[in-house]
């Protein structure tokens, strides 16, 4: 496999392609819900919240919610869903909880670090990444992989979130970086992928799920592949 050229700056999003986000999430909230004697089977809850965190996430990105409401909505539609009586109270503390301790669990994907290890010789690494900015610092730190990033650049910090192009240009001007020179390394089709894409740098798509795609996009199934490429 040709190694891609002229690369010199490597920007990977977080959640979904470094860190383990589903069983890191599961772990968080199985400690909440003891804590706070909500009285779910864990399993069944991950089953019913999954899809509509997912979809909560994708308003969130389109800027049509807020960060307060991406958090309350997901508990709450999820407690309905399964006709758990919760109060919205409580639902406020369990979404603040979550989060407080969501770095807590720090599970990365097999081979992140042998992965960044290598690349870290070759190239300058960055984060960009929709996740809120105090929770993902802090997953970076708890995993021992932030020394491997020069910049961690968010959505808050920019007020838009990927796909949105402003993100990845900021992310360019503040890596003293330019499309051509540069790689994205994502999970998220349209976030990830084609946000970079459009605006001219290449990509590699962590299908760590194997979708079935009908594009054309430099495709790996596990963190090592990348090694191929870079």
């Amino acid at each position: 496999m040709p190694k891609l050229s002229a690369i010199k700056h490597v920007f990977f999003d977080l959640d979904h392609t470094l860190w383990d986000f589903d069983s890191n999430s599961k772990k968080s909230y199985e400690f909440i819900f003891n804590k706070n004697n909500i009285l779910l089977d864990i399993n069944t809850f991950i089953t019913i919240y999954e899809p509509i965190n997912h979809a909560y996430w994708k308003l969130y990105r389109d800027e049509k919610i807020n960060k307060t409401d991406l958090k309350h909505a997901r508990l709450k539609d999820s407690f309905d869903a399964l006709n758990y009586s919760i109060s919205d109270a409580l639902i406020n503390r369990l979404a603040d909880e979550y989060l407080d301790n969501l770095p807590n669990y720090n599970t990365l994907f097999d081979g992140c670090i042998n992965l960044l290890s290598y690349l870290k010789s070759k190239y300058v690494l960055h984060i960009i990444t929709n996740g809120f900015s105090e929770i993902q610092t802090a997953k970076l730190k708890s995993a021992k992989i932030f020394h491997f990033f020069d910049h961690v650049i968010t959505s808050e910090s920019v007020l838009v979130k990927k796909p949105n192009p402003k993100i990845f240009f900021h992310a360019l001007n503040k890596a003293n970086a330019y499309t051509y020179n540069s790689i994205m390394i994502g999970d998220n089709l349209e976030a990830d992928i084609y946000g970079a894409k459009n605006i001219g740098m290449r990509t590699i798509y962590c299908n760590f799920t194997n979708n079935a795609l009908n594009d054309k996009v430099i495709m790996v199934t596990q963190l090592s592949q990348i090694k191929e490429y870079l």
